[in-house]
């Protein structure tokens, strides 16, 4: 009773194994009859007399013994050779030398040896899956998949696909205003597949500007339809990007497809993201020109390219340096990284602002050396070029400390200040007065 109820288990065992996803049979049959003989080998100490028939269809198997038939005398190896007396049992024709093949039911090998082939069976089978799991996420890269939150922890997210796989989506791969529940669908990006000890690791990122661009070619038809190109992206996850475009039907405006009617394509994007201020900007191969482009709203009067070092010198009117700094320096710093050139921003002066400049090399008396030489390795060698440049960028470019730059600031005014006449007008003392009292109402003519 104990045997049959073992072969039974063993078919549901391979019933089981049947049912697995993305295994192809011959791989199946391979893995299947490989357990077989090594359990086989354990027990007799070779497998190669023995023949293993798998039927996948079915889940079921069959072992065939082939053993040679010898005098009743001279048995040797009861697992290669075959009494004569026994041989004419199976077969009653055979003779000495002769090979027989008889069946050989698993069961009768005991208890033992299911058990380790039951194990045999589980290890491959998930060595299998791990292989499978890495081989499907590994053609996924860069491509959109959803996911249910499963748990929720510090420094990562617990995600399950729908056949129930393992995904991670690391904190530092979120967008800063994310936030989510188990039992949520998030969508995001495959970054990665690592492989640590054949265990597959997929991590998922929402923050990778290939991200925004899997966004926009489920949005925008003709971008996925190949009539609209998308040149180049900037991304300041949560906060800010800059996308550039490029249509190769002159009939399309590529920046109008890309917004739709009333921006009703980006808005969904704009969601999904978090929020995210999306610029859409037309492509250029003029870099001038691009990087005009990229430095919307401002206004640019003129730009000086070092294109062997990859740098632009950008020069506006006061008022359009704010705009072309942006925000916490958002926007010139997405644009240096649409264009692939350092931007640096200059206030443009009148030629007689100009003639009165002083090098700064002037100032070592009053500035340390080594400030001088901080300022001067970022393209800047003039008294008004540092007045002239923007504070955030000063500080940002020669990594100073604020108080430093600010002295520099005001040294260097004071400087153009001495000997000047105070021209503004002292400001207006306005007296104390009583607080106002509304007037009375006139009363209503009758």
């Amino acid at each position: 009773m104990a045997k049959k109820e073992e072969t039974i288990s063993m078919i549901d065992t391979l019933a089981e194994f049947k049912e697995l996803k993305n295994i192809d049979k011959d791989t199946m049959i391979s893995v299947l009859e490989d357990s077989f003989r090594n359990v086989i080998a354990k027990m007799f100490g070779t497998d190669e007399n023995y023949d293993v028939i798998i039927n996948p269809e079915k889940g079921d198997f069959e072992i065939w013994r082939n053993r040679t038939v010898v005098a009743d005398d001279e048995l040797e190896d009861e697992n290669l050779q075959l009494t004569l007396t026994e041989a004419r049992k199976i077969d009653a024709d055979c003779e000495v030398g002769e090979e027989v093949t008889d069946e050989v039911h698993f069961a009768d090998f005991g208890r033992r040896a299911i058990l380790n082939l039951r194990q045999t069976l589980a290890s491959k089978i998930l060595e299998l899956q791990k292989d499978s799991l890495f081989a499907k996420y590994k053609d996924k890269i860069g491509n959109i998949i959803a996911a249910d939150v499963y748990q929720v922890w510090k420094k990562e997210i617990l995600l399950l696909d729908d056949e129930g796989n393992e995904l991670l989506l690391p904190k530092t791969e979120q967008i800063p205003t994310d936030f989510y529940r188990k039992g949520e669908t998030v969508r995001a990006i495959v970054q990665r597949v690592d492989n640590y000890n054949n265990n597959p690791k997929i991590i998922l990122s929402r923050t990778d500007k290939l991200f925004l661009q899997r966004l926009f070619e489920l949005e925008v038809p003709e971008i996925n339809d190949g009539l609209i190109t998308i040149k180049a992206i900037a991304r300041i996850p949560g906060e800010r990007a800059k996308i550039a475009v490029e249509s190769y039907d002159d009939r399309i405006d590529p920046v109008g497809a890309c917004v739709g009617v009333k921006g009703s394509r980006i808005h969904g994007i704009v969601r999904e993201l978090r929020n995210e201020n999306i610029d859409v900007i037309n492509y250029t191969s003029n870099i001038q020109l691009f990087i005009q482009r990229a430095l919307s709203p401002a206004k640019i009067s003129s730009i000086r390219l070092n294109e062997e070092e990859r740098k632009a010198e950008v020069f506006l009117r006061p008022e359009e340096v704010s705009l072309a700094i942006g925000k916490g320096g958002l926007n010139i710093k997405l644009a240096s990284m649409l264009t692939e050139y350092t931007i640096d921003v200059f206030r443009e002066l009148d030629q007689a602002v100009e003639d009165e400049d002083i090098y700064l090399d002037e100032f070592r008396d009053e500035i340390d050396g080594w400030v001088i030489d901080a300022i001067k390795s970022i393209g800047i060698d003039t008294a008004k070029a540092v007045l002239n440049a923007p504070r955030e960028l000063l500080i940002e470019k020669t990594d100073l400390e604020e108080e430093t730059v600010d002295e520099v600031l005001r040294i260097l005014s004071l400087e153009f200040e001495e000997g000047e006449p105070e021209l503004e007008p002292a400001p207006e003392v306005v007296p104390e007065t009583e607080p106002e009292v509304a007037p009375e109402a006139e009363p209503e003519a009758e």
